[in-house]
């Protein structure tokens, strides 16, 4: 029965449960893949390049005098790029990820009956239902290279590599072919369905709390001896730094992220974007038959499409679904649910801003 003194806490925070590391860059060859001595940092470079006017023009500059005398112009640009070296035809991308227990419990909360009354909703779900459905998702994610991005694109060969880690030490293993895991149905092959199945059963071990989890994600990638790959780019908020190039100062227009490692830099991916992929697993809102799976994020947002999937009108936001949930004792359909789980897995700030 719904407790209507019951409200919103105004301070509620939950921590990650999926907490994956940067992803460092590594440049070898494919028969190589064994070996872990051999594999070289892949280091970020700058070069200035000489681009052409290509923007879309507006009406007053349409005039053909006006567009020659733009074009005789150079469009000047210092850019980032990362590259394979020409002896090595692929790409080694590797990370570490923890699997939390604890989903559900805040971690900030200034509402001792709303913490409770939270708690015991989370807790029943996983009496329910478990961790089983969001588990398989995660795994299968894994198991696909959904992490490596642009960097799947194109590839030949794609193979990804976990290994469950103890005292530092692999005590179990198992290998995927990423190309045969569907991005969008988020379903394992045939022959590596046990695989991915004994992964997911690891996860859920790990949400659920009853094991400590730290997985070793290493993918190779055999894209092309000198082939160009994709680090993660960073936002530079301050656009005041240029430097000259032929006499004219240019600025900066692209860069890319790198980690210190082994004394030197590698390029890699930002945890924020490696954690985007492994979450990518919302097949439950109302356009997902079309569009495949989205990040999980309380709105459904994706920003690449400028568009929010699960607006408050229809109910559907994590908000509306959390509230009807626990204040109202109105629970969702069990796919929301998954979402509501899913996105406190995620973490954030949720409080009510009054």
């Amino acid at each position: 029965m719904a407790n209507e003194t019951l409200k919103t806490a105004s301070v509620l925070a939950f921590e990650r449960k999926l907490d994956p590391s940067d992803a460092l860059f590594f440049s070898g060859d494919w028969d190589a893949r064994a070996a872990s001595a051999g594999w070289q940092p892949v280091k970020i470079r700058e070069k200035s390049v000489r681009g052409t006017i290509s923007n879309r023009l507006k009406t007053k500059d349409q005039d053909p005098a006006k567009l020659d005398a733009a074009i005789e112009n150079p469009n000047l640009q210092a850019v980032d790029v990362a590259a394979l070296p020409l002896e090595a035809d692929t790409l080694k991308v590797q990370f570490t990820l923890r699997v939390l227990g604890g989903t559900g419990e805040p971690s900030a909360c200034n509402d001792a009956d709303y913490r409770k009354k939270l708690i015991a909703t989370v807790g029943g779900y996983a009496q329910q239902h478990g961790f089983g459905e969001l588990a398989r998702r995660y795994a299968a994610n894994l198991a696909n290279g959904r992490f490596l991005w642009r960097n799947r694109i194109g590839a030949e060969q794609v193979e990804v590599q976990v290994a469950h880690l103890k005292d530092g030490k692999p005590v179990s293993q198992w290998t995927f072919q990423a190309h045969d895991h569907s991005l969008r149905t988020l379903s394992a092959p045939e022959g590596e369905s046990a695989d991915l199945a004994a992964l997911a059963s690891l996860i859920e071990a790990g949400l659920a709390g009853t094991s400590h989890v730290l997985l070793q994600i290493t993918a190779f990638v055999r894209v092309g001896a000198g082939q160009e790959v994709f680090p993660s780019q960073e936002l530079i908020l301050d656009q005041s730094q240029t430097r000259t190039v032929n006499g004219k100062a240019v600025k900066k227009s692209k860069t890319l992220y790198s980690v210190a490692f082994g004394g030197e830099t590698v390029a890699g991916i930002h945890t924020q974007k490696i954690g985007n992929a492994l979450r990518t697993i919302d097949t439950w809102y109302p356009e997902a038959d079309e569009n495949g799976p989205i990040a999980i994020e309380p709105y459904g947002s994706v920003t690449t499409q400028g568009k929010a999937y699960r607006q408050p009108k229809a109910k559907l936001d994590f908000y509306s679904l959390l509230d009807g949930w626990v204040i109202k004792d109105k629970a969702p359909e069990v796919e929301q649910q998954h979402f509501v789980i899913a996105t406190l897995i995620r973490g954030g700030v949720f409080g009510d801003a009054g």
